[in-house]
């Protein structure tokens, strides 16, 4: 695996203020992103060569206020999170504002507005091949929809602290990461039932399936764990993924703050405030972390 050459990296811009998440669609074809200023911006990713910002617009959904969104179209605080159905029919959003926009990925005609969660929704993911869909929250719980019914299933409590992510595959089943409370847990959704998985020093804030049988992880103590849903301890530590930085005289690891495995495969992508993107191979029947390159920003 090579580094990206420099040039061939495109920009895509139209948000007023920092973009928190982005999918993109099953047929590769649309991305779609949303920001803290609320709005949300449908994209054709097919760049003509040698172009920066060339990415069409084809869809821009803007913030409101806080309180006009029923009148408005768009969420009125900061979006954190964003997931797509594996048909590419559903897009769903999540907000600080404790609220689940559910849209027409098509047109980006907003069709329902699901609401229930205490706190910021934090985690968003739809079950592969299903339109149901699975959010997590500040709220310490995660709960389950069906989007083609607007209609709420069920909650699922078990975390200590905020839900800071969350993941699904095919299985009637997710998974999450608990923050400050430790703990990576796998929710059974049938069987009503979870496991809890230990093995980071600190708040545990990103989680991706990379398989139906491992998972990756990323927390603010620098370390990225690889697990294996049988076994409740990583099966592989990077401790000081990213290396260290000097804050205040000390040296303090630069934190994982996001994590992107290319699904069935042995390759994965760690981010961190360290200003690169790091390409990893998991070796040895995911029991070993091997760097591969640095990608800067």
């Amino acid at each position: 695996v090579q580094p990206p050459d420099p040039s061939s990296i495109r920009e895509l811009r139209g948000h007023r203020l920092p973009v928190t998440c982005l999918v993109i669609s099953p047929d590769d074809k649309f991305i779609f992103s949303a920001s803290k200023d609320g709005s949300l911006i449908k994209c054709n990713d097919a760049f003509p060569a040698g172009e920066v910002d060339s990415g069409k617009k084809l869809c821009v959904v803007p913030g409101g206020k806080k309180g006009t969104e029923e009148q408005n179209m768009g969420h009125a605080s900061h979006v954190l999170c964003m997931a797509i159905s594996s048909d590419g029919k559903y897009l769903a959003t999540g907000d600080r504002n404790k609220l689940i926009m559910i849209w027409d990925a098509a047109t980006c005609k907003r069709l329902h507005i699901f609401t229930g969660h205490r706190d910021a929704v934090s985690g968003l993911s739809f079950q592969k091949g299903t339109h149901q869909l699975y959010s997590a929250s500040h709220d310490r719980c995660v709960k389950v929809w069906n989007v083609a019914e607007n209609a709420y299933m069920e909650t699922l409590f078990g975390h200590q602290d905020i839900i800071t992510g969350l993941d699904s595959l095919s299985r009637e089943c997710c998974v999450t990461s608990g923050g400050r409370d430790g703990t990576v847990r796998l929710w059974k959704i049938p069987e009503e039932s979870q496991l809890v998985f230990c093995g980071h020093q600190g708040s545990i804030d990103c989680i991706q399936l990379i398989n139906e049988e491992h998972m990756v992880s990323g927390a603010d103590d620098g370390s990225v764990a690889l697990w294996g849903l049988t076994k409740k301890k990583p099966l592989a530590l990077a401790r000081h993924a990213h290396g260290m930085q000097e804050a205040q005289g000390l040296q303090q690891p630069y934190w994982i703050s996001a994590v992107a495995p290319l699904r069935n495969s042995d390759l994965l992508a760690t981010g961190s405030h360290s200003g690169s993107v790091k390409l990893w191979k998991c070796g040895e029947g995911f029991r070993k972390l091997e760097p591969l390159c640095d990608i800067p920003l």
